[in-house]
């Protein structure tokens, strides 16, 4: 169990100065309390460990005190700098979201960087928005859960879902996503469907991860011009907003040497807060698709929540 202890709450009223511990902070919609950084924005609240601050120390050859680095919180117990955006800091009255890890550094504008000419802030602390507000002060602890994704993988298949072959477009999905999630230090779960060329199974799927906030939906099959591939055409109709350059880039991309690659009609964008992706259903395909679909999954996953990763 990861547990951050908290060591200093600390305030300041003017952007730009160290902030002075005191005895408890009030957290809200907005942040903290009398604090110059709340805002209805995604660094309500800022945090810095102790860890951070002892590197730091002996280039700056002196004793730091809290608040310094104009953090609002000090903490101990857990390398920040290590966790990621949407992970969560809870206890039972308090939720904070991480949003930001590090910033850039305004140097002069900056009062510890005016002293020393460098800054720890900017490389290892992090921010967070305010879930759920309440009271926090020194001594008080909050428990770290990092962010799992979820994922539902679905195959539309006559011969697959009867037994006669076994589903490997939706296999090869799950091992591309998982191998990509080890590498950027991020956990996520499946949850795999094998069903025919069924307008109304389909549907009934769709809707329940919909329901169940599952954050990828991908589908693999029934892409084709055949009388039963009809996976864009209901997923098309479900979607919220269709986000149509994903799926043109890669038709486009491979259809160049591949014309046939152009024939397939999938489709990708967001269904309430689930990214919806639809694959032809092959091995070869889903190889090509998924690299292309990877490289912006992670900057809709933070406009989705509103983070500003620019």
């Amino acid at each position: 169990m990861n547990i951050l202890k908290i060591i200093s709450v600390n305030i300041s009223e003017k952007k730009g100065t160290i902030k002075i511990p005191v005895d408890q902070i009030e957290l809200n919609e907005t942040g903290l309390k009398n604090d110059a950084h709340s805002g209805k924005w995604h660094r309500q609240v800022s945090l810095l460990g102790i860890e951070s601050i002892a590197k730091f120390e002996h280039q700056a050859g002196r004793k730091l005190e809290y608040g310094e680095f104009a953090e609002n919180i000090t903490t101990e117990g857990i390398e920040l700098y290590k966790t990621k955006p949407l992970d969560i800091l809870k206890n039972d009255t308090i939720e904070l979201q991480i949003t930001q890890i590090g910033k850039h550094c305004h140097g002069d504008s900056c009062a510890i960087y005016r002293e020393v000419g460098n800054c720890v802030m900017p490389k290892e602390g992090i921010f967070a928005r305010v879930i759920k507000g309440g009271t926090l002060k020194a001594n008080d602890v909050l428990q770290y859960f990092p962010k799992v994704f979820n994922a539902t993988i679905i195959t539309l298949s006559d011969r697959a879902s009867s037994g006669e072959y076994e589903d490997r477009s939706g296999v090869r999905i799950k091992e591309i996503l998982t191998e990509h999630f080890l590498k950027v230090g991020k956990e996520i779960k499946f949850n795999t469907i094998i069903i025919p060329d069924d307008e109304y199974l389909l549907k009934q799927h769709l809707l329940q991860a919909k329901e169940d906030n599952v954050d990828f939906i991908f589908t693999t099959g029934g892409t084709g011009i055949g009388l039963r591939d009809i996976t864009p055409d209901v997923v098309k109709l479900m979607l919220d907003k269709e986000i149509p350059g994903i799926m043109e880039m890669i038709r486009m991309k491979f259809g160049q040497e591949k014309p046939n690659a152009l024939l397939s009609r999938g489709v990708s964008g967001l269904m309430k807060n689930s990214l919806v992706y639809t694959l032809p259903g092959s091995v070869k395909a889903v190889n090509e698709y998924m690299p292309e679909i990877l490289k912006t999954m992670e900057h809709l996953v933070y406009m989705l929540n509103n983070l500003d990763t620019h």
